[in-house]
């Protein structure tokens, strides 16, 4: 099955092992009981201080201990793409463990309704797990420094001769420095950018389609549209709430 959402839930396990791949990554945290895992040919347990990070089309076997229960996320590959560079097996320290916890009882107390406070939850505790565990880049400082405007600029129309300016690098140089450090060209950074912030919008405020477009860096709607369902496989109104007004 295909997930197109971020979706947080709590899920028990059989004796039985099995073994499957997806096509969305997918957190397992611990709140009961033990889960026996080969995630890549690496094996581990998610355990009361050890979580398991699954990446998109990774095979993975699992079998459970008697008594379970499990906080699962399943998070699209596009919307999250820095977990691929986590460890499959991460240990939770005291805060981590706590902020599972909370998790828990949040979803005990409300059951899941795809809300955007879930996802904000989910969205913060991914940015916990790269911090913590992301492997820290020795980026170029002329790379930083073009890395650092996009991510202050991602809204305006930022031109080639700008961003080299702010680099202080030849086009050319600029491309290639960029893609062997962050592994994507300045542009495909940007886009990044923006579709990202695009989707945190679309999925916690109710700005309208038009307004999330104009700020991420298009004043064209269409243009938008196109962009976002080429990036996310679905329009903007996918990730919108019933809830919510569209444009």
């Amino acid at each position: 099955m295909k997930h197109t959402n971020l979706t947080l839930d709590l899920r028990s396990y059989s004796h039985e092992a099995k073994s499957h791949q997806h096509d969305y990554h997918q957190l397992v945290l611990p709140i009961a009981g033990q889960l026996a895992m080969n995630i890549g040919n690496q094996e581990g347990q998610v355990s009361p201080r050890q979580a398991a990070i699954v990446c998109a089309g990774q095979n993975h076997e699992f079998a459970a201990s008697d008594l379970n229960s499990f906080v699962v996320a399943d998070v699209p590959a596009a919307l999250a793409p820095e977990l691929e560079k986590l460890p499959a097996f991460i240990p939770l320290d005291g805060a981590l463990a706590h902020y599972v916890a909370f998790l828990h009882q949040n979803l005990l107390l409300k059951p899941p309704q795809n809300t955007s406070s879930e996802r904000q939850m989910l969205l913060l505790l991914i940015q916990l797990l790269q911090e913590r565990f992301g492997k820290a880049l020795q980026v170029d400082r002329r790379i930083e420094a073009a890395r650092s405007y996009l991510d202050h600029h991602f809204s305006e129309s930022v031109s080639a001769t700008t961003l080299t300016a702010v680099a202080n690098l030849s086009q050319r140089q600029l491309n290639e420095l960029f893609r062997r450090q962050l592994g994507m060209t300045p542009q495909q950074y940007l886009i990044e950018k923006r579709m990202q912030q695009a989707w945190q919008l679309l999925e916690t405020t109710t700005m309208s389609i038009q307004q999330v477009a104009n700020h991420v860096g298009y004043s064209n709607l269409s243009a938008f549209s196109d962009r976002f369902r080429k990036h996310f496989g679905h329009s903007p109104r996918h990730f919108r709430h019933t809830d919510k007004p569209f444009s």
